[in-house]
């Protein structure tokens, strides 16, 4: 009798932690503007972004400073498995964005424009948790590929 309750209890105990697991994508991040590499003249001020697990879903929210002292509020509700959701703004709708988790800590981000991909976001969260590096390809004014590479701390 001991001998089950022991694998009853060691069974509880082992499915509640994979339950409880979280997301390392969750929680609030700060933009380190001195490792952030971005074209000239684009790098915000400042930048922090919140991401909050729901169900099966990330709340994402981000509050931006740019140099010129204008801010931009962003805010969406996705799953990872891909499907094209509406992105709100502080000053209306934007590009719809899809995520795409291909690893337990990277995020694929694609920003559509129509039917085409006009910009995509490789989101990487550190081994250790405390480093989550976003890295965007898109294109500029003139067509021309640029990359930015926006380095975030958790708060």
């Amino acid at each position: 009798m001991k001998k089950i309750a022991s694998l009853l209890l060691l069974f509880v105990l082992l499915t509640t932690s994979s339950a409880t697991t979280t997301d390392p994508f969750a929680g609030r991040w700060k933009l380190n503007v001195r490792r952030s590499s971005y074209p000239a003249g684009t790098c915000p001020k400042q930048m922090t972004i919140e991401m909050l697990p729901k169900g099966q879903a990330v709340e994402y929210r981000s509050d931006t400073t740019y140099a010129n002292g204008k801010n931009a509020q962003t805010t969406y509700l996705a799953d990872y498995t891909g499907k094209q959701v509406i992105v709100i703004g502080s000053h209306g709708m934007l590009l719809p964005v899809s995520l795409k988790r291909i690893a337990p800590r990277v995020v694929i981000a694609s920003y559509l424009h129509g039917f085409e991909v006009v910009a995509t976001s490789r989101r990487v969260v550190s081994n250790d948790g405390r480093w989550m590096t976003i890295t965007t390809t898109s294109k500029d004014n003139a067509g021309k590929s640029v990359t930015s590479v926006g380095v975030y701390q958790r708060e």
